[in-house]
This record gives C-alpha cells, structure tokens and sequence, in this order.
C-alpha cells in the first residue's frame, strides 16, 4: 500500500486553488461539508487560503437530492490545472462512471497534486483506476458492493481515507472533519478552530472511525446500554442474535432491555432490530440488482418468501414494487 503524505496536507500559507466537481443527485450536505470550510477559513483568517470553482459535466446547475440546484461556473476541462480536484457524486453516480468520463479523469489526475472522492464519488475514482493497490472509502450503504467491484484496493469502513494523493470520504459528515484536517494541516491549528467554531461544530471522531449503520446522536446519554445493543443488532445484520443474546452481552436481562427500548425508542428491542434489517434490506432492493433470494439472506431472512411475506407487512407493498425501472 501506498503510505506517501501529499505536500497539500504539509504546512504551507499559500492559496490552494480547488476544482470541486458535482454531479445530479450528490448531497446538499455533500457539497456544503467541500466548501463551507474553504469560504470559512477564507473569512477567519482574512487571508484568500483557498480559491475554488465549483463544475459540472456539462455546465449546467446539478440537481441535488433535496432539489436545490447547485449554480457551476462551467463545465468540468480534463487539461485544465490545479492542486486539488474533489468530486462529489450520489445517486446516479455509478452510472456515470461506466462513460468516457473515467479516461477525462485519468488525463486530469496530472493536473492535480491531489484527487478526492466525496461519497459517490470514490467510484468514479475507482472506475478511472485510481484507487488501486490504495486505501479507500465509501458511504456505508455501499460499502459491500464497492469492496467486490475494486478488489484491487483496501476498502475501509472508515469515515474518510487519505493514502498519498488520492483520498476518499463517506459522507457529509466525514468530508468536513477531512476538510478540517487539510486547514489544520496547512495553516494551522488556530484557524481550523475558528472554522469549526463559526459552524459552532466539535470534531469528535477520528478519520479511522467506522461509518454507523445507526447514528446514534446521543442515545448514549439516554442510556449506555442502548447504544451497545443497537451496536450489536448492526453488526449481525446477516446473522441475527436473539434477543436474549444482545441482552446478555448488554448485561441485562431481556426484560430490562425490553423496558429500555420501550422507554427511549418507544418498541420493543424485536421490532426494532427486524426494522432495521428491513431497513438494509430496502436499500439493497432500490440501489442494486441483487436477487431477492440474495437480499433475503444477507439481511437474516431463511428464504425469499420469508423475507416478501415480512416486507410486505412493513411497506404495505412487496420488495418488488421498489424495484427501478430499467
């Protein structure tokens, strides 16, 4: 593996100048986590530390998923030259992958000092060949399927990967605390903390922390045990535990977890737990073309009919009629 630092996360005070590329159906989020640190370090440190241009394919405003258009100042130039080139993808994105784009960002690769995949947009990376023999990234929901389609990189399930000149991200979130480590890294401490004090943000997590299948926002506070539970019932999605199980682990006997969940998330550990494996089994629906067969056995589900039977009497449909048209 790769293990070089890029000289863009070295101490340095001159501007950096970013090509933030966008595509339809990335994230509001996405966007504003790439460069809302950019225009606030700008601003705190009165200093121009970063000049950035937002693009997209064909020069026209992406849509996000919210709706919101995203205003571009032209359309994506593989010769055009810079020091860092971020592109932020979402639904859709893997589509767009498997067009001449991918040999557009393999010429672009030398115009940059460094390249970056928000969410989506590590398949683009991916697609183009950038991502092999590296540590790489990608949303959660997506992670299987991008560790079977790049056997050739070191998938990780952590919030965001810098290896060399290449990095990925897996989410909004993720993105800003990696955006915060490149102004902390090349100007400083002092304005990385006068970027996260205008978003009134505290940086809690470390790049190698896992992505969640759960948020669990505060429910640690509510009650420690809660959040150990809903831990375990996320990692054995494939393999469910009883119940009984996870309140043995917890330390707790089944009775008093129930009594937890109830109090704080208002059912029992059971539904929940069968939610979110519905949850998971929703996405694989929508988002990929695996047999049904297939997504009922990787979300705990003894067989096909099982899993409809279950899924129906939660979405009133069948896994079926989620199914995209194509």
């Amino acid at each position: 593996m790769n293990s070089e630092i890029s000289p863009l996360f070295l101490p340095n005070t001159e501007t950096l100048n970013v090509t933030v590329l966008v595509f339809s159906g990335a994230s509001l989020m996405c966007v504003a986590s790439t460069v809302d640190p950019m225009r606030a370090a700008n601003r705190v440190s009165g200093s121009p530390l970063f000049k950035w241009q937002i693009v997209s394919l064909d020069g026209q405003p992406t849509m996000t998923t919210c709706g919101l258009p995203i205003a571009v100042s032209g359309s994506f130039n593989a010769r055009e030259k810079g020091d860092m080139l971020l592109v932020v993808g979402g639904f859709g994105t893997a589509d767009i992958a498997r067009t001449t784009f991918t040999a557009n960002l393999r010429r672009a690769v030398h115009n940059y000092q460094m390249i970056g995949g928000i969410e989506a947009g590590s398949w683009l990376l991916g697609r183009a060949g950038l991502l092999s023999g590296r540590r790489a990234t990608t949303h959660w929901e997506d992670m299987e399927e991008f560790t079977a389609e790049f056997p050739d990189a070191d998938i990780r399930p952590d919030r965001y990967v810098i290896d060399g000149p290449v990095f990925t991200s897996g989410g909004a979130s993720p993105t800003f605390d990696l955006m915060l480590h490149l102004i902390r890294s090349r100007y400083g401490m002092s304005v990385a903390l006068d970027v996260a004090s205008v978003f009134i943000y505290d940086e809690a997590h470390a790049s190698n922390d896992a992505q969640p299948l759960v948020s669990l926002g505060r429910l640690d506070d509510v009650h420690p045990k809660l959040a150990i539970a809903v831990r375990l019932m996320e990692n054995h999605i494939e393999q469910p535990l009883t119940i009984g199980a996870i309140a043995k682990r917890c330390g707790l006997s089944a009775r008093s977890l129930e009594k937890i969940f109830a109090k704080a998330v208002g059912e029992g550990p059971g539904r929940y737990y069968l939610r979110l494996r519905l949850k998971v089994a929703r996405r694989l629906v929508t988002d990929t073309r695996s047999p049904l067969a297939d997504i009922a056995a990787r979300t705990g589900f003894s067989s096909a009919s099982a899993f409809t039977r279950t899924f129906r009497s939660f979405e009133g449909r069948p896994p079926s009629a989620f199914r995209p048209v194509h």
